[in-house]
Parts: structure tokens; C-alpha cells; sequence
């Protein structure tokens, strides 16, 4: 959980203790969000549950994460909720699989590299959705065919280079109305994915470029801010038919 003073916060475990600049800050084994907490200088900090932008913030990172407004395109367009089935390849962080489990969904999850994956492992835990979350070390394209014998899941998410291979077996991986999300950085990648959605047979294929602009506001006007970088990646969605 989160121990917030003012302008300052700190991830802390129940029973942790941490030196601060406002004193030794101890949580007790048994705090609850919500629980006001004082440093040994009578320094007050909140306790609070993490909520996903929280995670984001704290997670220990291995790269660049999928950024929020990329992985609020993909649970509005997949659907992602409680009691589906989710096949993801491309851990990083882990911090997509975290939002899909905070959401309810069982997911399973393929990163290639073993140091990548012990963080995500990490992540998970600290989430509180290891029980849901299911980080493996491996190439998810040398483990399609005993995962298409499977029953099927709801969604599959991809942020790998060779989405398109994967993708080419999207029918035999996805229940019937299941979709697949592919994010790619660079539009090389997403006309390949796209491109083996309509060859695989899938259906509503949809390529989204993903912009985000922050609004100024000051004493002389409005207008969007000419600070950052508005684009993060592509986004390609398709969905398998009704049919088998």
C-alpha cells in the first residue's frame, strides 16, 4: 500500500519500516487503507490502497511499460472482465497482465527474456493478482500448438515482433467472438499484423494510432501543450467470428 504525506509517497508493505525525512515511518503488520500512520517525529501519513495508475508509477521497470492510454484501448476494444480467458506475449513489466487481472481475467503470460520475467513475476505479487497472472518463461510461438488444443481464450494480446506469426493462428487460439490486440510501435510491424488478421480470416480488423495530447491552461489562453510526445504506438484489434 501507498503511505501519503502532502507532496510525497511511499510503497510500503504491512510490517516495513522506512527512514524518511520526516522520520522513521513503521507500518503496523495489521493496517488497513485508510489507517493514519506517524513517523517517530509525530510526521502523519495516509494509508492508501494501490489503484492501477499507482502500480504504474511503482513498478519496477525493464523497459518502456505500455503506457495507460494504450492499455485502456485494449480492455474499451477487447472487453477484457472477469472470468475471461487471456493469452499475452510480450510481458515487459507486466504491467498490461496486472490491469487485465485487477480486472478479473485470467491471464497467461510469455516473456523470453528470464530477468524480464522474474520482474514481472515481482509486479504481480505486489499487485495482489499472482492468482490470477501466470508470468512464463518462454517463446509463445514454440508453445501454439499444445495451446490451440486447448479450450480456448478470450483474448490474446500481443506486443512481440512476430505477432504476425501468431496471429496467423489466432483462430485456433481464440473461442469463437474472441478478439486479438497487437501493439506495435512502428507501422512496419502493424501492417504486418494487420495483414495476417485478413489472411487468418478474422473479422472487424481495426489499426489505431495512439496520440495523446495534455492541455495547457494559463493567463493567456488554452491550447494543447507543445511539451512531450503525443505518440506512443499502434494499435491493431481483430476478432474471430461467431463460428467455428
Amino acid at each position: 500500500m501507498l503511505a501519503v504525506h502532502e507532496d510525497r509517497e511511499f510503497l510500503l508493505s504491512p510490517g516495513e519500516e522506512k527512514g524518511t525525512d520526516l522520520g522513521v515511518l513503521e507500518v503496523p503488520a495489521d493496517a488497513e487503507p485508510g489507517d493514519v500512520v506517524e513517523t517517530h517525529l509525530g510526521e502523519p501519513f495516509t494509508l492508501r490502497a494501490l489503484r492501477g495508475p499507482d502500480l504504474f508509477d511503482h513498478m519496477d521497470r525493464t523497459g518502456a511499460p505500455m503506457m495507460p492510454r494504450d492499455i485502456g484501448l485494449v480492455m474499451g476494444h477487447t472487453g477484457v472482465s472477469r472470468d475471461d480467458r487471456v493469452l499475452d506475449a510480450g510481458t515487459g513489466t507486466g504491467v498490461l497482465s496486472v490491469y487485465m487481472g485487477r480486472a478479473g481475467a485470467s491471464v497467461t503470460t510469455y516473456e523470453t527474456d528470464p530477468e524480464f520475467a522474474e520482474v514481472a513475476r515481482e509486479n504481480v505479487s505486489m499487485a495482489g493478482v499472482a492468482d490470477r497472472v501466470a508470468v512464463r518463461t518462454g517463446d509463445l510461438t514454440e508453445h501454439l500448438d499444445e495451446l490451440a488444443a486447448g479450450e480456448g481464450f478470450d483474448v490474446l494480446t500481443l506486443d512481440t515482433r512476430d505477432a504476425p506469426e501468431v496471429v496467423a493462428r489466432a483462430r485456433d487460439l481464440l473461442v469463437p467472438g474472441g478478439y486479438v490486440a497487437v501493439y506495435t510501435p512502428f507501422v512496419e510491424g502493424t501492417r504486418e499484423a494487420a495483414l495476417a488478421a485478413h489472411e487468418a480470416g478474422l473479422r472487424e480488423v481495426e489499426t489505431l494510432e495512439t496520440i495523446q495530447r495534455r492541455m495547457d491552461f494559463d493567463d493567456r489562453g488554452s491550447r494543447p501543450s507543445t511539451a512531450g510526445v503525443g505518440h506512443t504506438g499502434y494499435l491493431t484489434f481483430a476478432r474471430r467470428g461467431p463460428h467455428a
